[in-house]
């Protein structure tokens, strides 16, 4: 049995994403490729204005170098460069994405650190089950008030608090 053939393969759909993505950064900026080629010159990334040409229409390879220098000289993760061609056009839904993906990071990290605290109150405490209780309570209450500060910066206080004139109290 004969084995298919690749169609085109992530490098090249990645490399059409970067050559997208860096045409669209360089207009964004109103930057022709002379000016483009300048800046990466500057910053130390050898390119003359041809190459930038024939990047962005796909008549040249980027290497990972030039993939390295236009990432510094517009300001983006490296990573964006290759994000898929309709999202390449809108800068803003990567940065987004990015946003949304290092927050749901920052979650993973906080859920372990908190676990890990956890554990290690309870190992404290399965040594010291004469505090038990009132450590429990602390726990419990320091976890309530932070999580009512959240929700009233969150949503704003409750009904019938910090000025509400129809409280219940009222007759």
């Amino acid at each position: 049995m004969a084995e298919e053939e690749p169609s085109e393969g992530v490098l090249l759909s990645g490399e059409a994403n970067v050559a997208t993505r860096i045409r669209v950064e360089r207009e964004a900026r109103g930057w022709s490729t002379n000016a483009l080629s300048d800046r990466l010159n500057e910053a130390g990334f050898e390119m003359n204005p041809s190459a930038v040409w024939r990047i962005e229409n796909g008549k040249r390879r980027i290497n990972l170098d030039d993939a390295i220098g236009f990432a510094e000289v517009f300001g983006i993760d490296l990573r964006n460069l290759v994000g898929p061609p309709q999202l390449a056009a809108k800068a803003r839904a990567m940065e987004l994405i990015d946003e949304v993906v290092d927050a749901f990071r920052a979650t993973q990290r906080a859920n372990t650190a908190f676990t890990e605290a956890r554990d290690a109150l309870d190992a404290y405490l399965a040594e010291h089950p004469d505090i038990r209780e009132e450590a429990d309570v602390m726990v419990q209450s320091a976890i309530a008030e932070e999580a009512n500060r959240h929700l009233t910066k969150a949503y704003g206080p409750p009904p019938g608090e910090h000025g509400d004139t129809n409280s219940a109290t009222e007759t």
